[in-house]
């Protein structure tokens, strides 16, 4: 009796079923969780060349690697590439956050695949100074132009580097051009930085504005508008246009004040709206008439050749400083040189040239 009144008992734990796996076998063979295969440097060039996006992708993701033998396969991945590159327009767009960056180059992107033309973005994106980790969110908010066949976006982080521009940018320019792409956009994060980065390895430079926000005087204040090819004032719709007409108004003022460029190209102002697409193929026609016009004076190609020198001293720069972070005795020697910089037992010129040292003498 007393048995089954305990069988009886609600607070009797019932058997249950047994937990699944948290994995399903069956997904284990499927082909998708396979090792990914590697490629060779010539397998690599050829998949890029063909113009299979995936490659590419993995490509760019070797060279954004700080590995050191991952920088060794780009590098041979590049130096194949680079005869089948230099064929693209460049362009370069930057400007303070809020002016609408990534809504102009969705709509920009769309006007430039509507021209039958093979559109790259390279969109900066920021990392953060604590985890060094970026969002990444780029391709959320061109939504149509991520879907288009003629298009690729390809959204870096900044790892740290002056102005939020990725240190491989340029040899991720050489990649997409060997892959078929004849227009390249490089956005930057606007931080104000990065400016005279992107202008050596780009062929026309647009700095997007807004009214009204005080931003005429900062643009004057950090020099970018000496750089500026073009300048765009955002948003001018609605309420805002006024703001936009003053904007204007008061930049094409200004820019008369700077001395001519070595282009010999006369810089402009004018208004668009990114949201209804005003202004926009105007704004493609006047980079189609400043590649016209510089190419026809032989600064186009002399720009070029400048941008190559510049490459060259930024990757002697890249190079020394992986070789010197990556080297063996450095590495072991950092966290007791940073303990004794914290405990103000040294000082920063110093224990720098303790750790020059001992990477120069190994």
């Amino acid at each position: 009796m007393k048995k089954e009144k305990e069988y009886n008992s609600a607070l009797k734990i019932q058997e249950g079923v047994s937990q699944p796996p948290n994995v399903n076998p069956d997904m284990l063979s499927s082909s998708r969780w396979k090792k990914r295969k590697r490629y060779t440097p010539d397998e690599f060039t050829e998949g890029i060349l063909a113009g299979n996006m995936t490659i590419l992708s993995q490509a760019i993701t070797l060279v954004e690697s700080s590995l050191a033998e991952h920088y060794e396969m780009a590098q041979a991945i590049i130096g194949k590439c680079l005869p089948h590159s230099s064929h693209s327009l460049r362009i370069g767009i930057t400007g303070v956050p809020g002016a609408g960056k990534s809504t102009f180059i969705e709509t920009f992107g769309l006007h430039i695949v509507g021209e039958g033309r093979k559109l790259a973005v390279l969109a900066i994106d920021p990392s953060s100074e604590h985890t060094g980790g970026s969002i990444l969110g780029d391709k959320t908010r061109m939504e149509q132009l991520s879907i288009h066949p003629n298009a690729f976006i390809r959204p870096s982080p900044s790892a740290g580097t002056l102005g939020g521009v990725a240190r491989k940018t340029r040899e991720i320019i050489i990649l997409c051009e060997a892959a078929g792409f004849d227009t390249i956009i490089v956005e930057t994060v606007g931080v104000g930085q990065s400016e005279t980065a992107v202008h050596s390895m780009v062929d026309f430079f647009l700095l997007l504005m807004l009214g009204g926000a005080g931003d005429e005087l900062q643009g004057i204040k950090r020099g970018i508008l000496e750089m500026a090819d073009l300048i765009a004032i955002n948003k001018a719709d609605g309420s805002n246009k006024l703001n936009a007409d003053a904007a204007k108004t008061l930049l094409g003022n200004t820019l008369r004040l700077f001395p001519p460029k070595p282009s010999e190209w006369i810089p402009s102002v004018m208004t668009c709206s990114a949201l209804t697409d005003k202004g926009i193929e105007e704004i493609f026609r006047i980079v189609i008439s400043y590649v016209n016009i510089t190419r026809q004076s032989g600064y186009f190609e002399e720009h070029r050749k400048k941008q190559a020198v510049v490459r060259m001293h930024n990757t002697i720069i890249d190079y020394l400083k992986s070789s010197f972070y990556n080297k063996e005795e450095v590495k072991a020697m950092l966290p007791g040189i940073e303990r004794q910089l914290y405990d103000g037992t040294i000082t920063s010129y110093n224990a720098a040239l303790i750790l020059l040292d001992k990477y120069l003498k190994g």
